[in-house]
């Protein structure tokens, strides 16, 4: 069952070797009750044995995956829209808001994750300061990351994911990583690249319902072309 292999998956994440000394890693799921919160969205979504569709982002961030476990879900996302009373408290994150607006406008929770399954290229999130950290905001945690980062990407093919296509939110630094990624590792056929959700949200609020069409028209438009092919 893809829910099987992709809480294996989370459940066997660890640290990445070598990190700056400053920089901490967000690791929700050394918590029991968080992962009884992502066994049950893996088990409510995913029960099944098909293929999704990759969508990656950069890395968890403190509110939203970094605390629930589950990409671009925060505690209000996860109880609101997936179902799942939680007590994580009523955290919200600007990304987590902006994926459920698409998520309800791709048609609700159970109609897009049969067919995408969201993740990031680093499934582990970082801080500094109590900040969010990306892993490439600093070389030497690059560094570090980017063996976890291909080590964790070969596992995530196995749930099994789409080899044909993946999505890449993110068009700034992320795109460079992962352009170069996929070509040294031949991951994916093609990447697709959509604006951030935080980006979106935090620069561009009044234009979310254009992103969020044309996140919807894209992932529509995607899973029309993969499932013809197949």
């Amino acid at each position: 069952m893809f829910s099987t292999r992709a809480y294996t998956f989370l459940k066997g994440l660890h640290t990445p070797d070598q990190l700056p000394k400053e920089v901490q890693v967000l690791m929700p799921y050394s918590n029991a009750q968080t992962l009884r919160y992502v066994h049950e969205f893996l088990t409510t979504f995913y029960h099944d044995k098909r293929s999704r569709i990759g969508v990656f982002g950069i890395n968890p961030g403190r509110f939203g995956a970094g605390l629930t476990g589950i990409a671009f879900t925060d505690p209000v996302a996860l109880r609101l829209h997936c179902g799942i009373e939680n007590t994580l408290g009523t955290t919200s994150e600007l990304s987590s808001e902006f994926i459920y607006k698409v998520i309800d406008a791709y048609g609700g929770t159970a109609a897009f994750f049969a067919v995408y399954f969201m993740s990031s290229l680093c499934p582990l999130g970082f801080t500094k300061g109590s900040k969010n950290y990306n892993f490439y905001d600093d070389a030497a945690l690059q560094l570090a990351a980017m063996p976890f980062i291909r080590s964790t990407m070969n596992k995530q093919l196995k749930l099994p994911l789409s080899r044909d296509t993946a999505v890449i939110l993110g068009t700034g630094k992320i795109r460079v990583v992962a352009e170069s990624l996929n070509t040294s590792q031949k991951y994916f056929r093609n990447l697709i690249f959509l604006e951030h959700p935080r980006y979106i949200m935090q620069y561009k609020r009044s234009l979310a319902p254009a992103f969020v069409r044309k996140y919807v028209d894209t992932l529509h438009s995607l899973e029309n072309a993969i499932t013809h092919s197949t």
